[in-house]
């Protein structure tokens, strides 16, 4: 009953509303509606996210100030030395630019007179008192997987020489040097055959203007940087026609000395460079290149190395089979009484002794 008179006394108050009224009293009863309705949404959603407030200007939590991309630079990192007995990357106090090749460098001696093939030397084996025996791996670059293979599988102390050619020679080297690998740059110069053994489009010719000669040598030691020395050895190839040249090849040893490099003559048993600190090989070990054969080559090696103090073999190209042998065969030297050393160490100028003798 007192509900039907609540109603009743409603419904009479509205009656005596006139009709401006009546609609002055909807429109507040919708908006007051509205109103409370919003605030019901507000308080189901909650909060907006701490990312929305950053990204209006509000300043983030301490907590959170490290999640924040900031403008300004990173402090710099503090230089990283190598490991002993690793080679330094490129020293920019030994290089020099190309003229002939923009944006690429030449090695040079150092206003200090320091010399590359001093500073980008291994330092393994250095004092080393017994017979010492060093292999030069050549080919590296033409394969990618081939060459990452040699790098990582064989001991520092073999030295690593770089094809010209090779597609990515940089990160190459780099991979080289982090692992101890001594690193050689390899010259592409006439060998016997050509043109049908041609060792590629920027052969230094016995028949070419000696201007020619000068801008491919550039060129191809403006390649890679952060190398000790070179070689004539060039992916299998070894430059016998330009050496056996007397002017031609007292010419590059006078450029290659004047660098700071040494150099490594592919040829078994030729006479020691007479203008450049160097060595030639004493045996190729994969010619042929059959699983017995460089076994083979790689004990007599050794026993050369027992029987003289000292030898140095070649290895021209990376192939799997070449570097399962070596890696063999350099697990084998202590217990014969040897010592695995670089190029490096086996290198002398004309009268003095070998840079890793002292």
């Amino acid at each position: 009953m007192a509900e039907g008179e609540a109603s009743s006394a409603r419904h009479a108050w509205w009656a005596r509303l006139s009709p401006p009224a009546r609609a002055l009293a909807l429109f507040w009863a919708v908006v007051l509606g509205g109103v409370a309705a919003l605030v019901v949404v507000l308080a189901l959603l909650g909060a907006p996210p701490r990312h929305e407030a950053i990204h209006a200007g509000a300043a983030p939590p301490a907590t959170e100030m490290a999640a924040v991309p900031s403008s300004r630079a990173a402090p710099a990192a503090t230089p990283v030395m190598p490991a002993p007995g690793v080679p330094p990357a490129a020293d920019p106090a030994l290089l020099e630019a190309a003229q002939d090749f923009p944006g690429q460098d030449l090695p040079r001696i150092g206003p200090d007179g320091r010399k590359p093939m001093q500073v980008y030397a291994s330092a393994a084996g250095r004092g080393e008192k017994r017979p010492r025996v060093g292999l030069v791996l050549g080919g590296i670059g033409l394969s990618a997987a081939d060459s990452t293979a040699a790098i990582e599988q064989l001991p520092a102390a073999v030295t690593l020489a770089f094809s010209p050619y090779a597609q990515n020679p940089v990160g190459l080297a780099q991979a080289a040097r982090a692992h101890g690998h001594e690193i050689l740059i390899s010259l592409p110069l006439e060998p016997q055959g050509y043109p049908l053994n041609d060792e590629g489009p920027e052969t230094l010719l016995t028949g070419a203007a000696p201007a020619d000669n000068a801008r491919r040598l550039e060129w191809a030691l403006s390649r890679l940087t952060g190398y000790a020395g070179a070689t004539g050895a060039l992916d299998g190839l070894h430059g016998e026609r330009f050496a056996g040249e007397k002017m031609l090849f007292e010419g590059l040893q006078h450029d290659l000395a004047a660098r700071g490099l040494f150099y490594i003559d592919p040829r078994p048993g030729a006479a020691p460079p007479e203008f450049v600190p160097g060595r030639a090989v004493d045996l190729v070990v994969d010619a042929p290149p059959g699983e017995a054969a460089i076994a083979a080559a790689l004990e007599a090696l050794s026993r050369r190395a027992l029987e003289h103090g000292t030898a140095l073999g070649l290895a021209d190209l990376p192939r799997p089979v070449t570097v399962s042998r070596i890696a063999i065969w350099a697990g084998s030297l202590t217990e014969q009484g040897l010592a695995l050393v670089p190029a490096s160490a086996l290198v002398a100028a004309p009268g003095s002794p070998a840079m890793g003798s002292q």
